[in-house]
């Protein structure tokens, strides 16, 4: 059975410790007001290599492209200017990331619009999963419709990821009516919320991904439309920043349907805003399964190509505040990299 995530509530005081625990997604439980990370094998180690915010250094992990989209190799530190707020910092650190262990969140929207893509997406998601899942990383698998279902906690093994992704089903408890995109096709019950995507990615930050280090990133098969979420959009994108989470989003949305229904269709939008904020993107993919293979394909290009930076920030203050970074190739390539992040908190 799936493992449902936790129920979000709108209580702004309660809403961290509500959100920061599974039911049943753990053998262990969180103590009260802690976020938890689910089990992992106990051969998991750290490799000592990883790195995260901390006291004194703050990584970021970044892709260089050139005004065609290719991936731009071998660049040094002598290439990258970076800021925070827009003040110059000293690049302390600097390495092309290449073997950094991956936690990876496969997400699937399993409401009523997805009923076209869904086999499709079983299909390249397990097949993505083979190709870039080596022995030191680890996914898991959650879908959402009118709720958050932990469908596989933490594993290196792809046959489970597989076992879990063939789980997913198009919700039920939808009345019959015909709008596409609210609540996921078919107009909600009443009594159904619709299609939980922001507090799905919330919760796949916070509870999976907050607590871990390393490369992180999230994957989202969606038609980016949500409908009965108890969080917002800007909730998400907070909780993904604070997770030093990248998200991806594969957005599979037949936009004639809606605007042959009458409804308004702002999924890509919302998608943008979301991955912009984490350092990804989103890619369209309709229904066309070539067209999901090559995303998959360029997902796990970046994934596999990043640079790192590392620096020690000007403003020493640890008071929890939303930090600007901006990163600069002196050639001139995009470059795409989280929009910021927030200043942890000092320890007692």
């Amino acid at each position: 059975m799936p493992k449902h995530l936790a129920q979000v509530t709108l209580l702004p005081l309660v809403i961290l410790s509500l959100l920061s625990a599974f039911q049943t997604a753990s053998a262990q439980q969180p103590s009260q007001g802690q976020s938890q990370t689910a089990q992992k094998p106990d051969d998991s180690q750290e490799p000592a290599e990883k790195l995260k915010v901390n006291v004194n250094v703050v990584s970021v992990l970044f892709n260089v492209k050139d005004k065609h989209g290719a991936l731009v190799p071998n660049l040094t530190k002598d290439d990258f200017d970076i800021a925070e707020d827009g003040k110059a910092q000293t690049i302390k650190y600097f390495a092309a990331e290449s073997n950094l262990p991956l936690t990876l969140g496969i997400m699937i929207d399993s409401s009523a619009s997805q009923r076209n893509v869904l086999d499709m997406e079983k299909e390249v998601g397990g097949a993505f999963l083979k190709q870039i899942l080596t022995d030191k990383d680890e996914a898991y698998v959650i879908g959402f419709d009118i709720s958050v279902d932990l469908l596989q906690d933490f594993t290196r093994d792809v046959h489970r990821l597989q076992a879990a992704l063939n789980k997913v089903k198009i919700g039920t408890e939808v009345a019959t009516g015909g709008i596409p995109g609210m609540g996921g096709g078919p107009v909600p019950n009443q009594n159904a919320p619709g299609t939980l995507l922001f507090d799905a990615v919330y919760l796949s930050a916070h509870d999976m991904l907050s607590q871990e280090v390393g490369r992180k990133a999230m994957i989202i098969l969606t038609d980016g439309q949500d409908e009965g979420s108890k969080l917002k959009l800007k909730d998400a994108i907070e909780a993904a920043q604070k997770a030093d989470a990248i998200v991806y989003v594969l957005l599979c949305a037949d936009r004639g349907s809606y605007w042959g229904s009458g409804v308004m269709y702002n999924g890509e939008f919302d998608m943008k805003k979301l991955t912009e904020a984490s350092g990804g993107r989103v890619i369209n993919v309709g229904n066309k399964f070539d067209k999901l293979r090559e995303a998959f394909d360029q997902i796990a290009a970046e994934l596999r190509s990043q640079y790192s930076i590392g620096y020690t920030p000007t403003n020493l203050k640890r008071d929890g505040t939303y930090r600007k970074l901006e990163i600069k190739n002196k050639q001139g390539n995009k470059i795409q990299a989280r929009a910021g992040y927030y200043a942890g908190m000092a320890e007692n």
